[in-house]
C-alpha cells in the first residue's frame, strides 16, 4: 500500500510536470513565435506578444494541471483516487449538490459510498442509516455488491466508523479491505473523515427515508379507511334495507288490519252494536301485537337501556337472555358519548353472537375498562377457537371492526386452536368526557 501511494505520487507529479511545461512551451511557440512572423517581429520577442502568453499561461496552468491528476487517476491508476482528491470531490457534492431543476432528487449516500470505496481502494463500501432500533443500507458502491456474496465474503477486515451529528448517531460507514491492499494510516485517516463530514448527508438521507416510510402508511392507512367507509355504507344500506322489509312486513301490517278492523266496528256501531263492541275489543291484542313489533324495530336500532342506563347495563340487558352464562363487568366506566357506547355495544354483542354461533364455548365474558383517556372491550370465550370457523366470521369480524374503526379505534382479535378466542378493541375517549 506505501509502494502505490509513493508511485502514485511520483507518477501524478511527473505527468503534471511534463504536461506543464509542455503546455508552456506550446504556448510560448503559438503566441509570441507565431504570432512574431504573422506581425513581422523575427528579430527579437514581441513585448505584446509576450505579455498575452504569459496571461494564457496563468488562466490555463491550474485547470491544466487538475486535469492531468484526473488522467493520471482515470487511466493509470485505474480510478484510484488519492485522499486529497476524494474529500475534495466529496466537499464539493455536499456544496452543490446539483441541478435543483432536475426532477430526481441526487443521492448524496451513494457519493459518499462511491468516494469512500474509490478513495480507500475498498473492495465495497456501504452507508448504513440508524432508523429507531434497526439499521438500514441507504447505499453501496458498487451498487450490486448486495448480491455479490463473494465481493461481500472476500475481505479481510471490515471497518466501520459510526456517523455522529450533534452527539446524534444517525449510521455507520462500513468499508470491506481487500486482502492484497490492507489499510494503513492513511486509509484509516480518510474513513474517519469522511465520517465526521457525512453527518449532514445521512440526516438528509433519514429525513427522507421517514418521510417515505410516512407517506407509505398514510397511503395504506387512506385506502384501509376508505374500504372501511365503503362496507360500512354497504352495511348501512342493507340495514336500511332491511327495515323497511321489517316495518313492512311486521308493524306495518298490523296497523293495516287495525285501520280496517276499527273502520268495521264504525259501520257496526249503528246496526249492530253488540257486534262493534265485540270487533273493538278483539283489536286490543292487535295493538299489543303492533307495539311489540315496534318495540322489537327500536330495539334492533338503539336499545332504550343503552340511552338511558350506558353500555354496561344495555349489556346486561340483551345478553342475559342468552343460552350460555355471560359476564359482564363495566368496572364503573360511567357514561361514554353515545357514538362509542353504541360501537362498544354493538361489537360486544356481534362478539358474544360469533362466539355462541362458532366457538362452542361453556362461557363467555364481556370486560368494559377505562383508563389513561382510553375505554378498553375484551370479549373472551373458551370455545375451540378462531381457525375453525374463520370463513364463517369474515362478515361478522368485518362488522365489529368497521364500528370501532368509526370512532377512530383499534380492533384485534387473538385466537388459539383448542384455546378459545379474544376480541381487543380500544377506543380514544373525547378530551371533554375523560376530563
Amino acid at each position: 500500500m506505501r509502494l502505490w501511494r509513493w508511485a502514485h505520487v511520483r507518477r501524478t507529479s511527473i505527468v503534471v510536470t511534463l504536461g506543464s511545461l509542455l503546455a508552456v512551451a506550446v504556448v510560448y511557440v503559438a503566441v509570441v513565435l507565431g504570432g512574431g512572423v504573422l506581425v513581422g517581429s523575427t528579430d527579437s520577442p514581441n513585448v505584446a506578444l509576450s505579455v498575452i502568453a504569459t496571461a494564457l499561461v496563468a488562466l490555463g496552468l491550474e485547470p491544466l494541471r487538475s486535469a492531468l491528476r484526473s488522467v493520471v487517476t482515470e487511466r493509470l491508476d485505474h480510478g484510484r483516487r488519492s485522499p486529497y482528491d476524494v474529500l475534495s470531490g466529496f466537499t464539493e457534492s455536499l456544496a452543490d449538490p446539483g441541478d435543483s431543476s432536475q426532477s430526481e432528487p441526487v443521492d448524496l449516500p451513494t457519493r459518499l459510498a462511491r468516494h469512500l470505496a474509490t478513495g480507500t481502494g475498498a473492495a465495497w463500501a456501504q452507508v448504513w442509516l440508524a432508523m429507531g432500533d434497526a439499521y438500514e443500507c441507504a447505499a453501496s458502491w458498487p451498487p450490486d455488491i448486495e448480491h455479490d456474496r463473494a465481493a461481500i465474503d472476500g475481505v479481510t477486515r471490515v471497518h466501520v466508523r459510526d456517523v455522529v451529528l450533534d452527539e446524534e448517531k444517525l449510521g455507520a460507514l462500513r468499508v470491506g479491505e481487500p486482502e492484497n491492499q490492507p489499510f494503513g494510516p492513511i486509509e484509516e485517516r480518510l474513513l474517519a473523515d469522511l465520517a465526521a463530514q457525512a453527518g449532514m448527508v445521512l440526516h438528509r438521507a433519514r429525513l427522507r427515508a421517514e418521510l417515505a416510510r410516512r407517506a407509505t402508511d398514510l397511503a395504506v392507512r387512506a385506502d384501509e379507511l376508505q374500504v372501511s367507509r365503503r362496507r360500512l355504507v354497504d352495511a348501512h344500506d342493507a340495514e336500511r334495507r332491511r327495515l323497511e322489509r321489517d316495518v313492512h312486513d311486521g308493524a306495518q301490517q298490523h296497523l293495516v288490519a287495525l285501520v280496517v278492523n276499527l273502520r268495521l266496528a264504525q259501520t257496526l256501531a249503528g246496526k249492530a252494536p253488540d257486534r262493534s263492541r265485540a270487533v273493538l275489543a278483539e283489536q286490543v291484542p292487535a295493538v299489543d301485537a303492533a307495539l311489540a313489533t315496534l318495540a322489537d324495530l327500536s330495539r334492533g336500532l338503539y336499545p332504550r337501556s343503552l340511552v338511558e342506563q350506558g353500555v354496561g347495563p344495555a349489556l346486561r340487558t340483551v345478553l342475559g337472555g342468552i343460552a350460555l352464562p355471560v359476564h359482564v363487568d363495566d368496572h364503573g366506566i360511567g357514561r361514554l358519548p353515545a357514538e362509542v357506547e353504541a360501537a362498544l355495544y354493538f361489537c360486544s354483542v356481534e362478539a358474544v353472537q360469533n362466539a355462541v354461533k362458532h366457538s362452542g364455548a361453556s362461557s363467555i365474558s364481556v370486560d368494559l375498562s377505562a383508563e389513561d383517556g382510553v375505554v378498553r372491550l375484551v370479549v373472551r370465550d373458551d370455545g375451540s377457537g378462531f381457525r375453525q370457523a374463520a370463513e364463517s366470521l369474515g362478515h361478522g369480524l368485518g362488522n365489529m371492526r368497521d364500528r370501532i374503526d368509526a370512532v377512530h379505534g383499534q380492533f384485534a382479535l387473538h385466537s388459539h386452536q383448542g384455546h378459545g378466542a379474544t376480541v381487543v378493541a380500544t377506543v380514544p375517549i373525547p378530551l371533554e368526557v375523560a376530563s
